[in-house]
């Protein structure tokens, strides 16, 4: 059972990037490029790589994938909804929603490692191969439609999405990469995590969700509260096996995405807020995150 010091390391990462912006000769003018060098080449490797590797059952798709879509969907959902509100800033919202239903990938894969193995690995891989473009075609859309730039344009040249879907394809077709890419992809892409938090700690401004706290509570209820109590629901109804209903409940659990911050600063979206959303997320998952695996345990 994972316990409470699980995303310890996620958040002292945010905390040191934080720390070393505000402290050192390290500041703002390198952080601008760390961002670039992480949205434009580590994620995207580290996507590629951890899909490609973890071959996708056909047979899968139907029952455990629909259940991981139907959760990311809701998300996405009840995030756009609250743009509705009155009162919402619309440049605030466009860069925030994206955490109400994006995951971290890299503590996903060793999370489900964990929990079941290397089957686990397996079932999360699919879960990433499905949901991931959803993720993220669902994230650029508002920030693109707010920022005034061509959203087609914007997906299609995303290096995320690219990625993303590169990986897909390449795991369907039963691409093999040699081993001396495998390795160097897996390399780059292990920088992914660690700097990628460091750059949201680097871009966090303290006081910066009182900007919209309404908005941000908004958008934690829905990635910490709704989404795990919604998967709870939904493997105990269908009857998945034991392995297939923790992978399930903790990937609704998840912190969302270290990389928000790094695509709404480089879609011009409001980096601080998402910095200290993804701080607030990491928070709140490691005790949330746990107490929804045991609420399931309970349940069964």
């Amino acid at each position: 059972m994972p316990d409470l010091l699980l995303l310890l390391p996620d958040f002292a990462l945010i905390a040191l990037g934080y720390l070393i912006c505000r402290h050192t000769m390290l500041n703002r003018a390198v952080w601008d490029g760390a961002e670039l060098l992480v949205y434009y080449l580590l994620f995207p490797c580290l996507l590629f790589s951890a899909i490609v590797r973890n071959p996708i059952q056909p047979g899968a798709l139907a029952q455990f994938g629909g259940t991981g879509l139907a959760i990311v969907a809701t998300g996405i959902v009840l995030a756009y909804a609250l743009a509705r509100l009155p009162g919402v800033d619309p440049l605030l919202h466009a860069s925030g929603a994206q955490t109400a239903f994006r995951f971290n990938s890299y503590v996903a894969l060793a999370l489900a490692e964990r929990l079941a193995g290397a089957q686990g690995v397996a079932w999360q891989a699919l879960l990433m191969a499905l949901c991931v473009p959803l993720c993220n075609v669902a994230a650029v859309w508002p920030l693109a439609r707010q920022g005034g730039h061509g959203y087609l344009r914007e997906l299609a040249r995303n290096p995320l999405i690219i990625a993303t879907l590169a990986g897909l394809l390449g795991n369907l077709a039963g691409l093999k990469l040699p081993g001396f890419v495998e390795i160097t992809l897996s390399r780059i892409g292990a920088a992914a995590l660690p700097l990628g938090l460091m750059a949201a700690g680097a871009g966090l401004r303290i006081g910066a969700l009182r900007e919209a706290a309404g908005l941000a509570a908004g958008f934690m209820t829905i990635r910490h509260a709704v989404l795990p109590a919604l998967a709870i629901a939904l493997v105990i109804l269908q009857g998945l096996p034991a392995g297939q209903q923790a992978v399930l409940v903790a990937f609704a659990a998840m912190p969302t995405a270290s990389s928000a911050y790094v695509l709404a600063a480089r879609l011009g979206g409001n980096g601080s807020f998402v910095a200290g959303l993804v701080t607030v997320s990491t928070l709140l998952a490691m005790v949330g995150l746990p107490a929804a695996l045991a609420l399931l345990a309970a349940l069964r």
